[in-house]
């Protein structure tokens, strides 16, 4: 297949630019239909949405609210009033708009929309259609409209769901913050722009078409508007990273002598398989998700997975293609020059990576217990973890929202904006209206007229929507109040709504922890075959998460920082973003580890030197295991700018636990306790061997050895000589002979007659690398060996001046 690409690279790129404007237009054409689908049954608030929606039929738009605060004077004076009800009026006017409901009005109702002291008011604006559908033109007309009343003395705020989208910074910021960041890091990791280019585009088509396939598939299914945003931030991090490890793969290959064809092909055969299996295991953790049964992660699964699983695709597919268009040209000037001059580049251990794997060999029990206690430091606040759901309360102190939200809680109590709805069907509903009154923590109940049977009690609790108190408040009525009342009811409201979520989420939790680290343990026990290492990676993924979500406590939670990175105010951390943020940090995780213990296996099975394998595979992955989760932190960080606060806390928390497995764990952590465990990593029952599937994460790198015959020494050997056109020897030619996998098995050098020889360690497929000083071209060709010395003959032409 990366052959295929490769040779056929412009039908390859058409094929998938067609593919995306295709898309493109199609989604622009149908538009969007994000659902939020909140379904928790068997929950108390769903019993009451349940009744309400029968009994009271929900007006079809959204509803926001305008407040208004005079710092002299009543809200009642003639100036204030003659300047707030010509802008409500207007408001009530315009195409979208319901219906206006101010406190002017001669009745009692409008006398409530005033505050005690008469200085704050608010009206309640109601939309034609949902949130989501108001036409972002009609809401900043009227924000502009409510915010021009205000002069010195009367601020105007506004505040509600439709007025928050006007906020929100461009759609697409975060995304382009997030891949100059990383064009930063990969043109430092390269030093080339045509390289640095590759994983860009790789992304830009996964993420783009999973983007446009996501918004049709919500017009046949449910799918929360949070799903394009954490598609985004997955589809950009794995969409770049996988195209990185092919492409130094690539580059490593061309650096040794194959031309870009062969070593475009040695790439996808062995990067490209453990890219294959990375994107496996991300969209297995992904769909652990649904083992929760909660169907708001249903769409989030559906977006991200098809969102990845494009971006594997393009990884593997047209990467090559783009691969074959530039040739030697992924490597820098400087690089081409070098390779010209000097011939392929030997195979090594120098450098700092290689320095770093050294030191960790020498010290393992030192730099584990460090590691350990750096983790353990970051996990501790993690014991204060409060699920719950942010508002308009955790917005930046500068936005609209923020400032209406606080001010209608300074004019009618911190409960005002998140009040509970206790709904009853049976029994008496005066008693229970009296007994919910006497209740501690209730500031204001009001009674509705009933409808068909069904009276709704609205309750103003004394505290915030998102404090500790109102959730005990919630638990007093539901479990003393309404039954010693007699009645049969039910407490509902968005508050309500909100802690069963969090105790759904929570109490499922466990669940998901269990399956989602059962299949990573399955996946690596197939893949390397060892028991030791994915009980190790197990362990290192549930520290990782500890860390990760210690780190979220600390931001989020308890507000270190929060001013500093401009995201509002603390609360509860989101009930939904534990298990999203498990199963992407699970997928991430497992992708760093696959690409760590594959290099360290395949050492393992050349020389069954568990000290070696651990130095020679940190030494050769963690460059570009740490360059990858750079550019996934730059990323995940970018999202702090989408004006979306679930996506910035995902992108904080993302970041964190990217940043700590990679740089503490894969590159730490996990190599330290390996060599402490020695040959015990690799260890399998033998009955459980002959049991388990076959499942290679790359290429078997050396043929296995004949059995007849077989004795010291090589099982057969390549000779021949090394020509230029013209039929004259090639002296000092470099000849190498490696396995399809890139790996070096013996090299040498042509002698004045432009012979050489080789020895092969079994029968088998090979590449055959040759590279001669200026102006000779280097070649590389695949060679087939039998139990027979094979005689091949190398002919070399002049390349053109390298520019």
């Amino acid at each position: 297949m990366a052959r295929w690409c490769y040779r056929h690279r412009l039908v390859v790129l058409l094929l998938w630019v067609g593919a995306l404007f295709g898309l493109g237009f199609s989604a622009s054409t149908a538009g969007t239909d994000y659902a939020n689908v909140f379904s928790l049954p068997d929950t108390d608030s769903k019993k009451a949405y349940d009744l309400m929606e029968k009994a009271f039929p929900a007006s079809a738009g959204d509803t926001d609210t305008v407040v208004w605060k005079v710092d002299e004077g009543s809200v009642r004076d003639q100036d204030v009033r003659s300047r707030i009800q010509p802008a409500l009026d207007e408001i009530a006017g315009m195409k979208g708009v319901g219906g206006v409901t101010g406190p002017y009005a001669a009745d009692a109702a409008g006398a409530a929309q005033i505050s005690g002291d008469g200085r704050i008011a608010y009206a309640q604006i109601t939309f034609t259609e949902q949130a989501n559908a108001v036409p972002k033109e009609l809401v900043q007309d009227v924000v502009d409209t409510a915010r021009g009343a205000g002069r010195d003395g009367l601020e105007v705020e506004v505040g509600g769901q439709a007025i928050q989208r006007v906020q929100e910074p461009p759609t697409g910021l975060a995304e382009m913050v997030g891949l100059a960041a990383a064009a930063v890091v990969l043109f430092l990791a390269f030093g080339s722009l045509y390289a640095m280019l590759l994983p860009l585009a790789v992304a830009v088509f996964g993420v783009g078409m999973g983007l446009f396939s996501t918004q049709l598939l919500s017009h046949v299914t449910d799918i929360p508007d949070l799903a394009p945003l954490l598609s985004s931030l997955i589809g950009l991090g794995v969409g770049i990273d996988y195209a990185l490890f092919i492409v130094t793969r690539h580059r490593k290959g061309v650096l040794r002598g194959l031309d870009p064809e062969e070593s475009t092909v040695v790439a996808l055969n062995t990067s490209g398989r453990a890219v294959l299996f990375a994107g496996g295991t991300v969209c297995i953790a992904l769909a652990g998700m649904l083992v929760t049964n909660l169907r708001f992660l249903d769409g989030v699964v559906i977006g991200t997975s098809l969102t990845v699983v494009l971006s594997v695709l393009a990884a593997t597919t047209l990467l090559p293609a783009l691969l074959g268009f530039l040739g030697a040209r992924v490597l820098s000037r400087k690089q081409r020059r070098l390779l010209a001059a000097t011939g392929p580049e030997p195979e090594k251990e120098s450098g700092p990576a290689a320095r770093w794997s050294m030191g960790v060999q020498r010290r393992p029990r030192t730099i584990a217990a460090l590691a350990l206690v750096v983790m353990a430091v970051l996990a501790l606040p993690v014991l204060s973890l409060r699920l719950g759901a942010t508002d308009q309360g955790n917005d930046d102190a500068s936005t609209t929202t923020r400032k209406a939200y606080d001010l209608l809680a300074e004019g009618f109590g911190p409960g005002f904006n998140g009040p509970l709805q206790v709904v009853v069907d049976g029994g008496d509903a005066t008693a229970l209206t009296a007994g919910i009154k006497d209740t501690p923590g209730v500031a204001q109940v009001a009674a509705l007229p009933p409808a068909s049977g069904v009276t709704v009690i609205q309750v103003v609790p004394t505290t915030s929507p998102q404090s500790a108190e109102t959730d005990t408040l919630i638990d007093r009525l539901r479990d003393d109040v309404i039954p010693e009342a007699g009645a049969q009811a039910h407490v509902g409201g968005v508050t309500a709504v909100s802690k069963d979520f969090a105790t759904v989420t929570g109490d499922r939790l466990p669940l998901f922890i269990a399956t989602i680290i059962g299949l990573g343990f399955l996946l690596l026990l197939v893949a390397f075959r060892s028991l030791v290492v994915p009980l190790t990676a197990a362990v290192m993924n549930l520290v990782a998460a500890a860390a990760s979500f210690g780190v979220l406590v600390a931001v989020f939670q308890w507000g270190w920082g929060l001013d500093l990175l401009g995201l509002g105010k603390e609360g509860p951390i989101n009930a939904f973003l534990p298990v999203i943020m498990l199963s992407l940090l699970f997928g991430l995780s497992m992708d760093y580890q696959v690409f760590l213990v594959s290099r360290m296996h395949e050492e393992w099975v050349h020389t069954r030197d568990n000290a070696r394998a651990v130095r020679v595979g940190l030494a050769e992955t963690s460059r570009v295991i740490n360059s990858a989760a750079l550019i996934m932190v730059c990323v995940f960080l970018a999202f702090v700018l989408s004006g979306d606060a679930g996506a910035a806390m995902a992108g904080v928390g993302l970041a964190a636990a990217v940043a700590l497995d990679a740089f503490i764990l894969r590159t730490a952590l996990v190599p330290a306790a390996m060599h402490l465990l020695g040959d015990s990593n690799w260890w399998l029952p033998g009955w459980l061997e002959k049991r388990l599937p076959h499942l290679a994460v790359e290429p078997k790198e050396e043929p296995a050895p004949t059995t007849a015959g077989a004795g010291e020494g090589p099982a057969s050997a390549v000779h021949g000589f090394v020509r230029n056109t013209a039929g004259e020897p090639v002296e000092d030619a470099t000849v190498t002979l490696m396995s399809q996998g890139g790996r070096e098995l013996d090299r040498v050098t042509s002698l004045a007659d432009g012979s050489y020889i080789l020895s092969v360690p079994a029968p088998g497929t090979y590449l055959l690398a040759t590279t001669a000083a200026p102006p000779l071209l280097k070649r590389a060709r695949q060679l087939t060996v039998a139990g027979e010395p094979l005689v091949y003959d190398v002919e070399l032409e002049e390349a053109a001046e390298v520019s």
